[in-house]
């Protein structure tokens, strides 16, 4: 049905179309609907999440530690998470773990989607929370790294973790040391906030 506008535009008024005359097409969602729960959620594409702490000194240096099991990379303490753990939780465990420290983590700092990768790991998503001030002194005193994990801790300055930092964790690093100084939580693809990711 149509009618004429004031300004001579053809105005159109469309009623509701039945499914008897138009019938719905075949569509993934309506085969769906046959699936079970679990074999619904087995279609879906598979992902992990990890977490991990952010620790700086009253300069914003931010500790680092070794791996034994990578050579590309250093990284913030941390890890994956365990069945039915919380992100959190996740922080909280692998700081006792790694650092030997039982603390309780402070606010999220960042969350870091990172996609699939090309050795076969499935997207990522990753929580960093702020561990709190740690000074040098703190350090020597109080961290006892997981031997058979890490191999070294160091205080780093920005350009030091752009030096031992892959450059996605070096953004997302930064990215938390300026959470820090905003008192907001930075969304990130991949170590940059969606304005500046690739795509």
């Amino acid at each position: 049905m149509t009618a004429l506008s004031t300004y001579g535009f053809r105005i159109c008024r469309w009623k509701a179309l039945s499914w008897k005359r138009f019938p719905p097409t075949p569509s993934a969602n309506l085969k769906q609907m046959s699936l079970s729960p679990a074999e619904f959620y087995a279609t879906l594409p598979r992902s992990i999440a990890g977490a991990s702490a952010l620790f700086h000194d009253p300069d914003d240096r931010v500790l680092l530690v070794q791996p034994s099991y990578r050579t590309d990379s250093w990284l913030l303490p941390g890890g994956h998470m365990e069945e039915g753990e919380y992100p959190w939780e996740t922080a909280r465990r692998e700081i006792k773990e790694e650092l030997g420290l039982d603390l309780r983590p402070g606010r999220l700092l960042a969350i870091d989607w990172v996609p699939p990768q090309a050795d076969g790991r499935p997207a990522l998503a990753n929580f960093v929370f702020d561990g709190g001030l740690l000074t040098a002194d703190d350090a020597e005193q109080h961290l006892r790294l997981q031997a058979d994990e890490l191999t070294a801790w160091r205080l780093c300055t920005p350009s030091e973790r752009d030096q031992l930092l892959a450059p996605y964790i070096a953004w997302r690093v930064h990215a938390c040391v300026d959470a820090l100084r905003t008192g907001q939580t930075a969304y990130l693809q991949h170590g940059r906030p969606p304005a500046a990711a690739p795509g």
